[in-house]
């Protein structure tokens, strides 16, 4: 086993996403020179219908994007939202509208370098098909000669990761609201057959009332009848088959939410380390340590989802009516849909 975590490639570690990088230039040039001769790269790509006369909540139907209909101009830009290894997103407002957005921008250069195109298309594709309430809406998008922006639904309190530094641990009432939203999300994408990949704080919105809203699908993808061998996400959300370069499933996100629900109520993610490799030891051995102020329902619905066997987490839909859900259930806000 020592042999195969050694030979695990040298991957950012805390916070970071695992990005395919290449260093040939020639390569690099090559790619952006039969970009700048081919701009169906960034067009043949199915999206929600332009914006016209305005911002719209909702879309009736997708539609193959001309970007035509929306320039950078016809925003204007408020403070930044988040940065992330590719761009920064911005709250900013639809001048014809008036309409609050969160716009994305992407550097075409930097997608190009890190052969993230098709992660980029594939985020596109699918999130703009997403209707849930606990899912971040994909409006439109569009590109110019140096960026691509993503017109996203704007969530007023930003990545629930910033509150969790702040606060440094959720209580059993507010983790538990938080996870029984993130799960309800999961189920939708599942019966979607979608996985979303890279389940972690920072790509969790936080909105009015508490509500969550998952985003950032860019690592997202949708199964058919195979199993998918990528290694993607984020070093601390690993599962042990991913570590293993096995074929993984729908139940990665399983495990992440397990994660997730660990790292809401102690503050870190239960695997991490200074060193990456010793974190892949502690994800294939699950070596998880349980601080003695965790609530033993807690632990239980944890324990039961960081399984080493994939097909052995607990079913989303069992999450939902777990003991540790149920009993705090009573003391989440009265508004609440259940």
């Amino acid at each position: 086993m020592s042999e195969t975590l050694n030979s695990k490639p040298d991957l950012h570690k805390i916070r970071k996403p695992l990005n395919k990088l290449t260093n040939n230039k020639s390569e690099f040039k090559l790619r952006q020179n039969s970009l700048k001769s081919n701009k169906q790269n960034f067009k043949d790509i199915t999206t929600p219908t332009p914006i016209r006369n305005g911002i719209r909540k909702s879309y009736v139907s997708p539609t193959r994007n001309t970007n035509s209909q929306l320039k950078f101009k016809d925003f204007e830009l408020g403070k930044i939202l988040g940065k992330g290894k590719l761009g920064k997103v911005y709250l900013a407002k639809h001048l014809a509208s008036g309409y609050p957005v969160a716009l994305k921008v992407m550097s075409k250069h930097d997608l190009i370098e890190h052969k993230l195109e098709n992660n980029f298309k594939r985020e596109i594709e699918i999130q703009s098909n997403l209707y849930h309430p606990n899912i971040t809406r994909l409006f439109t998008w569009f590109f110019d000669d140096v960026n691509v922006y993503l017109v996203l639904e704007y969530s007023i309190y930003g990545e629930i990761y910033h509150n969790l530094k702040i606060l440094k641990r959720f209580d059993n009432s507010i983790a538990s609201y938080y996870i029984y939203q993130v799960t309800k999300a999961l189920i939708y994408l599942h019966s979607k057959n979608i996985i979303h990949r890279d389940l972690k704080p920072e790509n969790i919105m936080l909105t009015l009332n508490n509500n969550v809203k998952l985003s950032d699908f860019g690592w997202s993808v949708q199964m058919k009848n195979d199993r998918r061998l990528t290694v993607c996400g984020t070093v601390d959300y690993l599962p042990p088959e991913m570590i293993e370069t096995k074929e993984h499933d729908f139940n990665v996100d399983k495990w992440s939410l397990g994660v997730l629900c660990y790292e809401f109520l102690v503050g870190k993610p239960p695997f991490e380390e200074p060193d990456t490799n010793a974190t892949y030891k502690r994800i294939y051995n699950v070596d998880i340590n349980y601080p003695s102020y965790l609530d033993p329902d807690a632990v239980d619905l944890i324990d039961k989802l960081l399984i080493k066997v994939p097909e052995n987490r607990l079913d989303l839909k069992e999450v939902l009516q777990h003991k540790w859900i149920v009993k705090n259930k009573v003391n989440w806000p009265k508004y609440t849909s259940t």
